[in-house]
C-alpha cells in the first residue's frame, strides 16, 4: 500500500498550486481520504478530507475558501487544490487515508504518503 504525493513547489504569495496523491496496492475503497501538513518546529495539522463519493468534505478554518479537495476513484488520485496561498501555507504536506472522511479530520489515519513541500514566499 502506497499514498504517492507530488505537486509541491515555490510559488509566491496570492498564487496557486494543485497537488495530487496517487494511491496503488490495493482498492481503496471506501476509505476516506486528505491531507495534513506540517510546518517546521510545528505539529502535523489537519488541512482537508474527502469521502468515497465525494459527497462530504471538512476543511481546516485556516483554509477554508482558498484549498478543495477533490477525488478521481478511476485513478484513486486525490487532489488539493490550492489558491489565494499565504506564507503560512508553508509547509510538507501529506496525504492520508481512514476509514471515512470524519475519521481522517479526527486524525486517524491508517496510511500515510510521504510528504510534498510546498513554499510560499511573501
Amino acid at each position: 500500500v502506497q499514498l504517492q504525493a507530488s505537486g509541491g513547489g515555490l510559488v509566491q504569495a496570492g498564487g496557486s498550486l494543485r497537488l495530487s496523491c496517487a494511491a496503488s496496492g490495493r482498492t481503496f475503497s471506501p476509505y476516506g481520504r486528505g491531507w495534513f501538513r506540517q510546518a517546521p518546529g510545528k505539529e502535523r495539522d489537519f488541512v482537508a478530507a474527502i469521502s468515497w463519493s465525494g459527497g462530504s468534505t471538512y476543511y481546516a478554518d485556516s483554509v477554508k475558501g482558498r484549498f478543495t479537495i477533490s477525488r478521481d476513484n478511476a485513478n484513486n488520485t486525490v487532489y488539493l487544490q490550492m489558491n489565494s496561498l499565504k506564507a503560512e501555507d508553508t509547509a510538507v504536506y501529506y496525504c492520508a487515508a481512514g476509514r471515512d472522511s470524519l475519521s481522517v479530520s479526527r486524525g486517524a489515519i491508517d496510511y500515510w504518503g510521504q510528504g510534498t513541500q510546498v513554499t510560499v514566499s511573501s
